[in-house]
């Protein structure tokens, strides 16, 4: 009976390895054959994979059309995965007005499509100064978590704030920083461009008025110069008239003396 039970133990261990080897061969391997670039160039973003089966080492290459207009195989899928180029998005900086609302939103599309809550995030601040020195830095508590906002800015909220975003696993997937200038109301804006346009804007306006200026007076001095000129012609005129009637008269007088003396 022991012999027995042995030998249909032995036979049911065959049975499971052919079993197994058999399911071994049946494995099916997958392999990338086209990918888009990662949406963010910083933080974390999405991709878009065309994924294939591996039939007898070879890839599948028969292609159909996806629902989205994606040229894919019988045996390909599409899929969306997570991409991280680069944690660290630097400093970007920002001119405003005292009395003005700003914004500072730490998580991106991808990250609230996930849940605000699924990332655990820390801010830090500096005031006064536009820096990257971590040891100016001190916390931050932000009420709203995942954004600041000051509303209304004021002088004093000038600095640089910054954002840091873990995952679950605390691998660091972000850090954005932001340098704000302050300026109180009716201060001329030290942000180059913005000046430099509204100065460009301003001469432009101011050389239009020139011209207008100049050209208003170079037709009122023309029309002055004709007023003059035609004045100038009738006083002629009115002299050579006079000239004229003097000449005539003087002839008279000579014509009458002579009538008088030879009578």
């Amino acid at each position: 009976m022991q012999h027995l039970t042995v030998r249909i133990c032995l036979l049911l261990l065959l049975l499971h390895h052919l079993t197994s080897v058999k399911e071994e061969e049946s494995v099916q391997v997958e392999v990338i054959v086209d990918s888009s670039p990662c949406s963010a160039t910083c933080g974390l973003g999405v991709k878009t994979q065309t994924v294939c089966l591996m039939k007898d080492g070879e890839k599948a290459t028969k292609a159909v059309t996806s629902k989205d207009g994606t040229e894919v195989s019988q045996d390909c899928r599409v899929r969306r995965v997570k991409c991280l180029q680069s944690w660290r998005c630097g400093l970007s900086t920002m001119t405003v007005t005292s009395g003005q609302r700003v914004e500072l939103d730490c998580l991106e599309e991808v990250m609230k499509a996930m849940g605000r809550f699924s990332w655990r995030l820390s801010w830090r601040y500096t005031r006064g100064i536009i820096t990257s020195d971590d040891s100016l830095f001190i916390r931050w508590d932000a009420p709203l978590l995942d954004r600041v906002i000051l509303n209304p800015v004021r002088e004093e909220d000038a600095g640089t704030y910054c954002c840091t975003v873990q995952d679950v696993t605390l691998r660091r997937v972000k850090r954005a920083c932001w340098g704000i200038r302050v300026l109180p109301a009716r201060v001329l804006n030290l942000n180059h461009e913005s000046s430099q346009a509204r100065w460009e804007s301003t001469g432009k306006q101011q050389n239009d008025t020139a011209s207008h200026q100049i050209y208003t007076m170079v037709i009122t001095l023309s029309l002055s110069s004709l007023a003059v000129g035609i004045l100038l012609a009738g006083l002629y005129l009115a002299v050579r008239n006079l000239e004229y009637l003097d000449r005539n008269a003087e002839n008279d007088n000579k014509y009458q003396s002579n009538n008088a003396v030879k009578r």
